[in-house]
């Protein structure tokens, strides 16, 4: 099996159908979570809404890079979102975040093995792998957060 193609299906787990690592994923967690509950304030945490917003900033703004474009995406902006205000609103966003986490997973696929070795962007990045791998990490420390909040909304 190509290197790419065991990262992609990591990411894949992480998001879609893994049990492996946390014994859930992203879809588990938010395909059947009401509007309501997902933008619900615990004190002062994030909402369950606005964390997977923020990994899906993360998600879309790697995807601009590997489509060619250019990394736009800041750890400044990695909060700021519109505000969901109805079941369509948070809909419409898991049917991007699910449909933009399948191209990050297809773009990963379809990369030469040597690719993931090569600079992001910039060397300060470090290489493809790194960043690839940093995504996956980061999707589970956020789901690890999920998680939580859902039991204490619950």
């Amino acid at each position: 099996m190509k290197n790419t193609a065991e990262i992609a299906g990591r990411f894949r787990e992480i998001i879609f159908d893994g049990t492996w690592v946390a014994n859930t994923n992203y879809k588990h967690q938010l395909a059947d979570l009401d509007w309501e509950t997902a933008t619900k304030k615990a004190g002062s945490l994030n909402t369950i809404a606005v964390l997977a917003q923020h990994i899906h900033y993360y998600i879309n703004g790697i995807n601009n890079v590997f489509r060619g474009g250019t990394l736009d995406i800041r750890d400044k902006y990695s909060f700021d979102f519109p505000a969901i205000n109805s079941q369509d609103d948070w809909e419409n966003f898991l049917t991007r975040f699910w449909n933009d986490s399948e191209e990050f997973a297809s773009f990963i696929e379809q990369m030469p093995d040597g690719k993931l070795e090569s600079v992001f962007v910039d060397a300060k990045y470090g290489s493809y792998r790194r960043n690839i791998d940093a995504m996956i990490e980061h999707s589970y420390y956020h789901l690890g957060q999920i998680v939580l909040l859902k039991k204490l909304l619950q």
